[in-house]
């Protein structure tokens, strides 16, 4: 933490430290661990959101304000996290 330059303080809703410098924060506790033939993951249940106003329209996060990063495991690759490309739960709904 100390050459990153960022500082970690404790949420007061679980136990894990929350970076104050991010603009974002989502505090989620564990549900369940699941490991398959495809890969593996972490279900969790966000108990807290918090976020800059920096971050926000209309009162709204805007994901474009982040400048949040992926991780693409395949290409080993980070990639900025800046367009929205679509609608969920909408445009699958062509292909039926």
């Amino acid at each position: 933490m100390k050459k990153s330059g960022l500082t970690a303080i404790k949420s007061e809703n679980i136990d894990a430290p929350i970076i104050k410098e991010f603009p974002l924060c989502m505090e989620c506790e564990f549900v369940e661990y699941q490991d398959g033939p495809y890969g593996c993951g972490v279900i969790g249940k966000v108990v807290n959101v918090s976020a800059d106003e920096s971050i926000l329209k209309d009162g709204k996060v805007d994901i474009s304000k982040v400048e949040a990063i992926a991780f693409d495991p395949y290409t080993h690759g980070y990639y900025k996290v800046t367009e929205r490309v679509g609608e969920a739960f909408k445009d699958g709904l062509k292909l039926k």
